[in-house]
């Protein structure tokens, strides 16, 4: 089972008190946001069949997904253009991107001559079939049409763009208050604010609710962000209502003051020259004639950067280098049994095989030349049956590329009979060899290159405190680590490197600089289908390559050249 937590945006444990208002955690909105993201394809055509007599072809192009079995939905569709065979389609075709899942999309154009929606009755111009994956990390994506497999639509030809649709705008806000209202009797205020926007209903609905600061009435906030979107729906005119209350432990928060503003009111403040707001009590206002206010919030920077994704760094040109570590320890027994977890099936597979299959149809999409390091750890290979923790699958050293995903399974198959398995399980010979690449790629100081190593593995790792200070010190690079186990062994050294349960941190004590390790488990997804395994270990990638390149300060780099036959 796979649980995803969400943790609140409050810096303390707060009881929730809406006053009437629908509450919207900020950081819950941005993480639930993260989860998928909604892309939007340009489509044009060129040199269409003519199917219409005495006029050209009236074309509309239809998206369809694969949803299993061979079977095709349809996802969306474009506008029809009147006599047109080089048409450029204004209406995008909308569908929702998750980087672990193979998303097999069949794009088909047809010639439109009446009004019914079905397009049984219409002519088919040409299609073609891809994954999302290659559109996405394609600036264009231009491939000749097809009226079935291996026959051109005659010099037709489909280009298709991707965009990520969404505000991925940032605010930025630091406040501090001075002189607010003492509230406690036996002590000062305990402070806290809420930010709440107005809905086009006219309700105020809460965005951001910060920390709580004990017994000050001079309180300064820690720094905080909240997405555009979520904090005025991207309107900077939008009503704000600030409010600061006392806190109180029973939930019967006490209202300090008030104010209303809008983000472009807040985005005044900076350089040194803060903009400040009257805290008002109503009730102490309409009261008492010399009622002034109840303190002064002082916002002192409020400043406003984009936010990019996952998709912004692919899309920008940014490679995604897939390298494969296979355990040949003598604990997977021999290959020739049918015991051994090497043993290949008649059917031609085992979880290895899997393991390698499932992540490496993903990631495959985002490396445009398909070559993949291969390597093996833990066996003694030829001539001088030496135990190497770092072989090349193809017995290349010099060149252990291999050749799509099929490369690496059949060096994988060619090499089995070759070896002898041994041990012991070392992991940090090949997490430092990844490593040795990643660091290379970043010192070129750009967003160019990131780096997944899947290691496939049945055991107790011998070599953990190495494998810990690689780990870490592979945090600090463009790079992550996806361990599968197989098998039926006991896998708690690995839960404990993946980092789940608390900071992973060396023998000497330092801590990764970020999380960059999936572990799981093979035998959990051995009766689900096998795209099941590709989206869990796959999910966490984009976060941690956003995660780094975000903590480098390096935005996405240019579009890369345009992609064709």
């Amino acid at each position: 089972m796979v649980v995803l937590y969400v943790r609140g945006c409050c810096g303390e444990s707060l009881p929730c008190s809406t006053r009437g208002a629908s509450v919207l955690c900020a950081s819950t909105c941005a993480q639930m946001a993260g989860c998928v993201s909604r892309v939007e394809l340009a489509v044009s055509c060129q040199s269409l069949l003519d199917r219409d007599l005495g006029s050209r072809s009236d074309p509309l192009c239809v998206l369809l997904q694969e949803v299993g079995g061979g079977q095709w939905a349809e996802l969306d569709r474009t506008e029809r253009i009147k006599n047109c065979q080089n048409p450029e389609f204004c209406k995008k075709l909308i569908v929702d991107y998750y980087f672990e899942k193979v998303q097999k999309l069949k794009f088909g154009v047809y010639d439109i001559d009446n009004k019914s929606f079905d397009l049984n009755d219409d002519d088919y111009l040409g299609g073609i079939e891809c994954t999302l994956g290659q559109v996405v990390s394609s600036s264009l994506f231009t491939r000749p049409l097809e009226l079935k497999q291996g026959k051109p639509a005659g010099k037709g030809t489909i280009t298709i763009s991707a965009e990520e649709i969404k505000d991925s705008r940032i605010v930025y806000l630091e406040i501090e208050a001075q002189n607010l209202d003492k509230k406690d009797f036996l002590g000062k205020s305990d402070p806290f604010l809420e930010f709440y926007k107005q809905s086009d209903a006219g309700t105020w609905q809460l965005v951001y609710r910060s920390e709580v600061i004990k017994n000050n009435l001079n309180p300064c906030w820690r720094k905080f962000s909240v997405p555009l979107q979520t904090f005025c729906g991207g309107d900077f005119n939008k009503p704000i209502k600030v409010q600061c209350s006392d806190h109180d432990s029973d939930g019967s928060h006490d209202l300090i003051g008030a104010f209303e503003t809008t983000l472009a009111q807040l985005q005044q403040a900076g350089d040194g020259s803060p903009v400040e707001f009257e805290c008002i009590h109503p009730e102490k206002k309409q009261k008492k004639k010399s009622y002034k206010n109840s303190g002064i919030l002082r916002v002192k920077s409020c400043k406003i950067e984009t936010e990019y994704s996952f998709l912004d760094y692919v899309m920008g040109g940014c490679q995604i280098n897939f390298t494969v570590g296979v355990d040949f320890t003598g604990s997977n027994g021999d290959p020739k049994s049918p015991d051994s977890l090497h043993y290949i099936s008649p059917d031609g597979v085992n979880e290895y095989l899997i393991a390698i299959w499932s992540v490496g149809s993903v990631v495959q999409d985002y490396d445009t030349d398909k070559l993949f390091p291969a390597f093996g750890f833990g066996a003694q290979v030829p001539p001088s049956w030496q135990v190497s923790h770092e072989f090349a699958l193809n017995f290349n050293p010099s060149n252990p590329y291999c050749q799509g995903i099929q490369g690496i399974v059949d060096a994988y198959r060619h090499i089995l009979p070759q070896i002898r398995l041994y041990g012991p399980t070392n992991f940090s010979p090949i997490i430092n060899h990844v490593a040795r690449f990643a660091a290379h790629s970043a010192q070129q100081g750009t967003a160019s290159q990131y780096f997944i190593l899947l290691i496939i593995t049945d055991g107790e790792i011998t070599d953990l405190d190495q494998t810990r200070q690689a780990i870490v010190d592979a945090s600090k690079l463009p790079m992550s680590i996806i361990i599968v186990g197989v098998g039926a062994a006991d896998f708690r050294a690995m839960e404990f490197l993946d980092g789940d349960s608390g900071v992973l941190k060396s023998l000497s004590g330092e801590p990764a600089a970020r999380d960059i390790v999936q572990f799981v488990p093979f035998r959990q997804f051995q009766s689900a289908p096998r795209e099941a395994l590709s989206q869990v270990v796959l999910a966490e990638v984009p976060k941690q390559l956003v995660s780094y390149y975000k903590w480098r300060g390096w935005p996405p780099g240019r579009l890369p050249e345009a992609k064709s036959v």
